[in-house]
């Protein structure tokens, strides 16, 4: 075969080359429009929210709507809460949001931006002037004082300083923020009194129980934070008293952690601290000056 007689296959070749190169230019070229109309889509969408939630929450002030980022949901910003919404705004979700990939709390990432100063650890909740409704669902306030005495013994592990002030902590040992107050805890010196609830379901709840019925529970606690729980073995007899710690903080609206309680006068911190915060909030219930 000559070289002429190759030919008609170097062009053959040569168009579908050609053919293939305007395809990918034609995919990346929707794919572009695409991206561009993905913030206008967003807007659109944060725009009709916006309009619905006036006669839905007429009482409620809506600061800020982004519906972007967050899959099916659109965040809502009311002052220094958030809430979260469908597209059709029949649907009004109150709580945190965990991004389960990265495992990260999403709304209290996002409260610490809005607000550095409070992180708020219990559910974002709608203003309290909101009308309650057939399309809204009552919500419940966050306790600011609590009565600690229906608490049992059990269903704690005690840490830290034993001549601090005694604080009781309600945590999840797979939330990132219960981790680093352990630290700032142990540098305020403080003698912890933690209360493990299981914000992450039954994972979280087999950590507690694993802890809690450790030889050693204060030492399994660290190691837990770690990610190096304790083997789950036999269920404990205190392993019980987590349901006390559970429907405690139910009963006072603690829908997620860290939660700090001061156990002179039952007042009520939510979320990260601090070592310095920790020592302020000590203070402030012994009556001393800041």
């Amino acid at each position: 075969m000559n070289y002429n007689d190759r030919r008609p296959g170097l062009k053959a070749r040569a168009a579908h080359l050609a053919l293939a190169l305007s395809s990918a230019a034609a995919v990346l070229t929707l794919g572009v429009s695409a991206v561009t109309a993905m913030p206008a889509r967003a807007a659109g969408m944060a725009s009709d929210v916006a309009q619905a939630l006036k006669l839905r929450l007429p009482k409620t002030p809506i600061d800020a709507i982004s519906c972007d980022t967050l899959g099916p949901w659109c965040e809502v910003v009311s002052g220094d809460t958030l809430f979260y919404i469908d597209e059709t705004a029949r649907y009004l979700f109150v709580g945190r949001l965990y991004d389960m990939e990265e495992r990260r709390d999403v709304t209290a990432a996002r409260l610490l931006e809005l607000n550095p100063d409070l992180l708020a650890a219990g559910a974002a909740r709608v203003a309290s002037d909101a009308p309650a409704g057939r399309d809204e669902a009552p919500i419940q306030a966050a306790a600011s004082h609590v009565d600690l005495s229906s608490l049992p013994d059990a269903g704690a592990i005690h840490w830290g300083s034993p001549k601090g002030e005694r604080l009781i902590v309600f945590s999840d040992f797979q939330c990132g923020y219960c981790q680093r107050l352990a630290g700032e805890l142990a540098k305020a010196k403080v003698h912890v009194e933690e209360r493990p609830i299981s914000i992450f379901g039954a994972a979280s709840r087999k950590i507690s129980e694993a802890v809690l019925c450790a030889k050693d529970p204060a030492k399994a606690l660290h190691a837990a934070y770690d990610g190096q729980a304790p083997a789950t073995g036999k269920t404990c007899k205190d392993a019980k008293a987590l349901d006390a710690n559970e429907a405690f903080a139910k009963a006072n609206g603690f829908a997620g952690t860290p939660v700090i309680v001061r156990a002179r006068d039952g007042a009520v911190l939510h979320g990260y601290r601090d070592a310095a915060a920790i020592r302020r909030f000590v203070a402030e219930g012994r009556g001393e000056a800041q």
